[in-house]
């Protein structure tokens, strides 16, 4: 993925979620397609680059851990 790309996708996340927090950094692997997103210093995710038939299209990848979700009987869910 190209510093261009990057700088562009940041712009986006941070424009999107109305944030300055957002920032991305290439993996450690040799993986080109690929960016690393961290969120305020920590990481959070993947976005994948994707060209088909000449469309260029990034899919974001996150895992949320059940163990960080909020507890099933807190009351601020309701």
């Amino acid at each position: 993925m190209t510093r261009t790309e990057m700088l562009r996708l940041r712009k986006y996340l941070n424009d999107k979620f109305e944030s300055t927090k957002f920032t991305l950094e290439k993996p450690s692997t040799k993986d080109e397609d690929s960016v690393e997103v961290q969120y305020d210093g920590e990481f959070i995710g993947v976005i994948y680059r994707d060209e088909d038939e000449g469309e260029v299209s990034y899919a974001f990848q996150m895992a949320i851990l059940e163990m960080d979700l909020p507890s099933a009987a807190d009351a601020s869910l309701i």
